[in-house]
């Protein structure tokens, strides 16, 4: 069994209204993730995962690519202490 890790994500660039945090919630399930997806104020979207080394590794490649009309320009990543969140949710 894998270490569980959790990685928080901010992407900037073409991210919001082009369906970024449901195609990251659908992508987020499909890897059996727990954790959340948000906009933020300044443009950006925030995320958070949780789970497996692997899979949350590529959850963050997927991050940045994102759904076909996003354009993503950057993405930071903070690892941290997991919380054991059990779901996945846009907030």
């Amino acid at each position: 069994m894998s270490e569980r890790i959790r990685a928080r994500v901010v992407v900037s660039g073409r991210v919001q209204g082009v369906a970024y945090r449901a195609a990251t919630q659908e992508m987020a399930t499909e890897l059996k993730l727990a954790g959340w997806v948000r906009n933020l104020p300044n443009g950006r979207v925030e995320a958070v995962f949780e789970g497996a080394e692997d899979p949350v590794e590529d959850m963050i490649g997927w991050c940045q690519q994102g759904p076909p009309a996003a354009l993503v320009k950057n993405v930071e990543v903070e690892y941290e202490e997991p919380e054991g969140l059990q779901a996945f949710e846009i907030r």
